[in-house]
């Protein structure tokens, strides 16, 4: 019995030392820590982005807008059409960052309802105060040198059908000597509407004194942005 009891304290203690590495290493040195791991059935291995979760966000980049200089805008009005065309033509040599506008106007024709001109200032009073009698207040005299001086203005319209209905109503009040004419109010120009940056303004107004000594330029409202 003592001999049984001997035999199994020796083997105990043999395996111990065993299980130490008194008797040199396994031949797996893996093996050992399998059997020391805890709850490895559990064990789970995570990409890194599933760890961090919500706490890993990428940072976008920033994008950097220029803030683009203001700009000015002048406007010249009533320029003939060879001023208009000898200003463009410098501003596209000396300020090619300015962009011109061209609105034109080719002129505009009026029809003229008048009394050709009397032989005297008496006869043409006479005659205003014989026309007021009739009931046209909007009249004057023509008082200027040149061929139309003496004669009796009776209205100016813009369309030839408009100064036609107003002289067949002058006739039924009994002024037969009235008469239309075509006139041109004024020739052909244009204006030009000049933007570009507002730095360069000074630059601008002196090429306008240089070939527009007369010209005024007028601040006017830049055009929207588009979008």
């Amino acid at each position: 019995m003592r001999t049984l009891v001997f035999l199994l304290i020796l083997a105990n203690l043999l395996f111990f030392s065993w299980t130490q590495g008194y008797f040199g290493s396994p031949s797996n040195p893996d093996a050992l820590r399998v059997s020391q791991q805890l709850l490895a059935d559990r064990v789970r291995i995570v990409a890194r982005s599933e760890a961090d979760g919500d706490t890993f966000k990428p940072v976008k980049p920033v994008k950097l807008v220029e803030k683009k200089a203001p700009d000015v805008c002048l406007l010249l009005a009533d320029l003939s059409i060879a001023e208009t065309e000898r200003l463009e033509g410098r501003l596209a040599e000396a300020l090619p960052a300015f962009r011109a506008q061209r609105m034109a106007d080719d002129g505009r024709t009026n029809y003229w309802i008048f009394i050709p001109p009397l032989p005297s200032k008496q006869d043409a009073d006479n005659k205003v105060l014989e026309l007021k009698r009739l009931g046209l207040p909007d009249l004057f005299v023509v008082q200027e040198n040149g061929p139309n001086n003496r004669a009796i203005s009776l209205g100016l319209f813009s369309t030839q059908e408009k100064a036609s209905a107003q002289l067949a109503a002058l006739r039924g009040k009994g002024v037969k000597t009235a008469r239309i004419v075509e006139r041109n109010g004024k020739s052909a120009s244009a204006s030009l509407e000049l933007t570009g940056p507002e730095v360069r303004a000074d630059a601008l107004r002196q090429v306008i004194a240089e070939v527009l000594p007369n010209g005024k330029p007028v601040a006017c409202k830049l055009p929207s942005p588009a979008t």
